[in-house]
């Protein structure tokens, strides 16, 4: 008998019920409307730009060329630079607030700041960067003054999302490595670090999708020349050097009135963006030890 009443108000939904999964329904189709009416939007309009010359040459008056191969690398070079500076000291200030830090007025502190950094609009830091290591450090427009610039706007990113993820580790992982006699610094390298990694890599490559997504900050910071570097050492020597991105560029290039290089710039931007989401996937399944 209770079998039979449980299955029938199973099968009988109040309307509150069926009208919430109706609105859920129609927000996910909504949702993905969006997101394909842009790509295919996009793509129409830009696809025709996009070519091996335009992805393998830099603009060019004499040459009559137009390309953005000097773009792709000032967005590859500062993305390394910014990843290399942010992502151990993301990765240290969450363990050391989720591990090492008691609770109290200093680690609320430290939290409250993160999520102010989080929450300041790019264009601050742009100012403040700008002012700070453009002007007082003498960087002037640079890779090194965008890069440090965001490092600042990507850190609360990574930190947070390090420490959510040590958060879902178990304290019986924590427990059983202490009880058998490993250290603090072992039990984190070897079984928390490992444990939260896909969290981690989530919040890296998060980090890595805003800085290619960036333009308000870099356009203080980072300038806008787009000159391909001709061998390694211009290539280190360009870190003190101005250097446009690809969003920088296709700002450029839309008020220029040349919509057909902006839209080809943003299709490759949205390749980019799609390719780290599916890297994203790919690295958080992989490092995922629950699932080995």
């Amino acid at each position: 008998m209770t079998e039979k009443n449980t299955s029938i108000r199973t099968k009988t939904r109040h309307p509150a019920d069926f009208l919430t999964y109706i609105a859920i329904y129609v927000c996910a189709i909504i949702s993905v409307a969006l997101l394909l009416g842009i790509i295919i939007y996009v793509f129409a309009k830009g696809i025709r730009s996009v070519n091996w010359e335009f992805l393998t040459s830099v603009t060019s008056v004499l040459k009559g060329t137009t390309g953005i191969a000097g773009n792709i690398v000032n967005t590859l070079y500062i993305i390394i630079v910014t990843m290399l500076i942010a992502t151990p000291i993301g990765v240290g200030a969450a363990v050391y607030l989720n591990e090492y830090a008691k609770p109290g007025k200093l680690v609320s502190l430290i939290e409250f700041a993160t999520e102010t950094l989080a929450g300041i609009p790019s264009i601050i830091f742009g100012l403040f960067g700008m002012m700070f290591f453009g002007q007082t450090l003498h960087l002037k427009y640079s890779i090194l003054t965008g890069s440090f610039t965001l490092t600042l706007m990507v850190l609360p990113l990574i930190a947070r999302n390090t420490q959510e993820a040590l958060k879902t580790v178990p304290d019986s992982y924590r427990s059983g490595a202490i009880g058998l006699g490993a250290g603090k610094w072992h039990m984190i390298r070897t079984i928390l670090l490992p444990s939260a990694m896909p969290g981690i890599i989530t919040g890296v490559i998060l980090a890595i999708g805003r800085i290619v997504g960036e333009s308000a900050a870099l356009l203080f910071t980072a300038g806008s020349s787009g000159l391909l570097p001709k061998n390694f050492t211009d290539l280190l020597a360009k870190a003190k050097m101005p250097a446009g991105t690809l969003t920088i560029q296709l700002y450029l290039s839309a008020t220029k009135g040349e919509f057909g290089v902006a839209f080809g710039i943003a299709v490759v931007l949205l390749l980019i963006v799609l390719g780290i989401n599916l890297l994203t996937k790919a690295l958080a399944k992989k490092f995922d030890v629950n699932r080995r």
